[in-house]
């Protein structure tokens, strides 16, 4: 179970990049039913110069990291620009060291460079910011960058894209350890929203719709408190007044992925709350969410999530 996370910083970190991990996993909010972790920043210096200029305090060293379940490792330039920064032994040693004890480690952003230099991305699907998935796979031949998705999900490592990606990876790792309500708890404090899929596309070709469109956002309210529904791309055409074509052209402009791809996810983060909340069956929360039966519940929550909605539900069902 994840209780002790360390931020890892040297020279050249980025500020927000930093705060995402301070956001996801410092704060406390126990008052909404979020369990407090032992959070604290780390580095081989104490001090550390950031991306911008502005030097910030680090109070622990590098053994810090030695106690940690998780390490975050933010992006880190030069300039504000460079990646691929030189990166110390000691700095490679203590994550080669954790990432021998099993501890799971997060890069946000550029901080994929870091992983990459200390040898754990090789053989590893991997991603970081689209600005610099080239890089990162000239660099490190030897891993598999998968370009343009929010964040990868390789077991012991997690990659992420850029800002707002960190912030989805670190919620998929809270929905990992505790379950859909607490990372929806957390999700809601930092006013994002509590589940984006990892392939999910870092661009969005129109993520702000031109003035004179109508948003499809009344349309996907309306699939959410509705996905019991037979949902296909025609009957949600005609219910938005477009052409097939011209909706599914739409709809992935406006979120990224495809109508299925978002139905599903949707299906299964309700799942997951009545899996959590309740005690019906699973062929009841099929029907429920829309997947029709047990076995596509089945199908679809392995997928998604690597475990049975069963197995799901023992970890994670809310106790009396």
């Amino acid at each position: 179970m994840l209780t002790n996370v360390a931020a890892l910083v040297y020279d050249g970190v980025a500020p927000f990049e930093l705060g995402v991990l301070c956001e996801a996993f410092g704060v406390d909010r126990t008052e909404e039913g979020v369990p407090r972790l032992d959070f604290a920043v780390c580095g081989p210096a104490p001090t550390a110069r950031t991306s911008v200029g502005f030097t910030i305090n680090v109070d622990h060293g590098l053994d810090r990291l030695e106690s940690a379940d998780l390490i975050g490792v933010p992006a880190m330039h030069r300039g504000g620009s460079d990646v691929g920064l030189p990166v110390s032994d000691p700095v490679l040693e203590a994550l080669r060291a954790a990432y021998a004890r099993g501890t799971r480690i997060v890069s946000i952003c550029s901080g994929a460079f870091t992983l990459g230099a200390a040898g754990l991305l090789d053989g590893r699907e991997c991603t970081t910011h689209w600005k610099y998935t080239d890089d990162l796979a000239a660099l490190f031949p030897e891993a598999k960058v998968v370009p343009e998705v929010l964040y990868v999900d390789s077991g012991q490592i997690v990659t992420s894209a850029g800002t707002a990606a960190g912030l989805d990876a670190c919620l998929h790792l809270w929905r990992q350890e505790y379950g859909a309500a607490v990372a929806s708890a957390v999700a809601r404090r930092m006013v994002v929203p509590p589940q984006r899929d990892g392939g999910q596309a870092q661009f969005i070709a129109r993520a702000v719709p031109d003035c004179d469109a109508e948003t499809l956002g009344p349309l996907l309210e309306w699939l959410v408190e509705n996905l019991h529904e037979e949902l296909d791309v025609e009957s949600l055409a005609r219910r938005s007044a477009m052409s097939a074509r011209t909706f599914a052209r739409r709809f992935r402009a406006e979120t990224g992925v495809t109508p299925y791809a978002w139905i599903t996810a949707q299906r299964v983060l309700r799942a997951e709350q009545l899996l959590e909340q309740t005690d019906r069956s699973v062929e009841w929360i099929a029907h429920e969410v829309g997947f029709g039966n047990a076995a596509a519940l089945r199908h679809h929550f392995a997928r998604v999530r690597g475990l049975s909605p069963q197995a799901y539900r023992r970890r994670f069902a809310c106790a009396d």
